[in-house]
């Protein structure tokens, strides 16, 4: 069994069609600079793609409200006018006639990818979409989210495959509150989330991200908010929540699986989470998860990083991802060093009489053992 990737260009082919400072950095360039990422560096490669689908209602309703599934359903035919008066209903989101299909396709990827690891064909896997999902309430659309990836896909594996106990660990740099209110009172889903906090002054601005919100009744101690009141946070201060709080709690819960609102807005470089925690960081931290379930995680892109200027490039990078400018204090992420594989040395046994192979060393021979030791070179 090998790695899921789930990747479709269809959820790129929807965007801001007006003007809306808080919207404006929400852009397809999100997704496919993240899946050009994989390419060039080979991932891609050695992962068992996986086909993408549409999510149907009874998988959506799993989470979402009837009322709301059917308010969204009407943005196909939305015109312009009327799709900016149905955004305002919400906050910091906006729709796009072609949301509701990717929004569907976001929801059915993550399900392909549960199906895929609890059926054993794949050990793992990720899933990259869009829309993003962990904002996305009952009835309302929230943070860029419409529909919640994450927390259907685990109510889905909860109906369908029975499973009993789920960790859904939440590393965007923005509290995941409608994964929070659909799990709080269930103690059967241990939810954890880092996210920039400061005192509540950055968004989604909630009293309900602090750390002594825990859940509620028979979910109350399956809860863990985990709020940064300062920016600049390292991979030792992620690795250190890591080993202290998340992994003691998680090991003693037992998850039979593990889902990640992967948001890497908490990685270095990016504008809004200001934080200095570099790509290998999440490697650490994916690993430490797959020792858990039986290695059974699902990992569902939240927010990429707006992918920043690696030292020697020029301005190619800031156009991929819109015409915002570049801050004075833009943090500048050195490109990685290629790894180098070490020359592979092998030794071969060979009968009495056959001939030296190109590329082979003669090394020594011996009477008592009969044939000759070779090397490749």
């Amino acid at each position: 069994m090998g790695t899921a990737l789930i990747y479709d260009e269809e959820m790129t082919k929807y965007k801001l069609l007006w003007v809306d400072p808080a919207c404006k950095i929400e852009v397809p360039e999100r997704l496919t600079v993240s899946h050009g990422a994989l390419v060039r560096n080979g991932l891609t490669d050695r992962c068992i793609c996986l086909p993408v689908r549409e999510a149907v209602d009874a998988e959506i309703l799993l989470v979402h409200s009837e009322e709301y599934l059917e308010a969204v359903k009407q943005t196909p035919h939305m015109t312009l006018e009327d799709l900016k008066e149905f955004t305002l209903q919400y906050g910091d989101v906006y729709f796009h006639p072609n949301i509701y299909h990717c929004a569907k396709l976001a929801v059915g990827s993550a399900l392909q990818l549960v199906d895929s690891v609890l059926m054993g064909k794949v050990k793992n896997g990720m899933a990259l979409v869009r829309p993003p999902g962990h904002h996305s309430m009952r009835s309302a659309a929230n943070g860029f989210c419409v529909f919640n990836n994450v927390a259907i896909a685990a109510q889905y594996a909860k109906q369908k495959y029975g499973v009993k106990r789920i960790l859904i660990v939440d590393w965007d740099i923005h509290h995941g509150q409608g994964v929070q209110y659909c799990f709080e009172d269930d103690p059967s889903v241990l939810y954890f989330s880092w996210h920039r906090y400061e005192h509540q002054k950055f968004w989604p601005n909630l009293k309900d991200s602090d750390y002594d919100i825990v859940g509620k009744g028979e979910g109350a101690g399956f809860n863990i908010n985990v709020p940064w009141n300062k920016v600049g946070m390292e991979n030792s201060d992620y690795l250190s929540v890591f080993c202290h709080l998340l992994l003691p709690i998680a090991y003693e819960f037992c998850p039979d699986l593990v889902l990640v609102c992967a948001g890497f807005d908490s990685a270095i470089g990016d504008p809004e989470g200001e934080m200095c925690a570099t790509p290998d960081i999440f490697a650490h931290l994916t690993y430490l998860l797959m020792n858990l379930a039986e290695g059974k995680l699902c990992a569902v892109l939240e927010i990429s990083t707006k992918r920043i200027k690696l030292s020697g490039e020029g301005n190619k990078d800031e156009a991929e991802v819109g015409e915002e400018q570049k801050s004075p204090e833009e943090k500048i992420w050195p490109e990685p060093p290629k790894r180098i594989c070490p020359p592979v040395c092998s030794a071969v046994v060979l009968p009495d009489g056959v001939v030296c192979p190109d590329a082979c060393e003669r090394l020594s021979s011996s009477e008592d053992l009969g044939p000759h030791l070779l090397t490749l070179k």
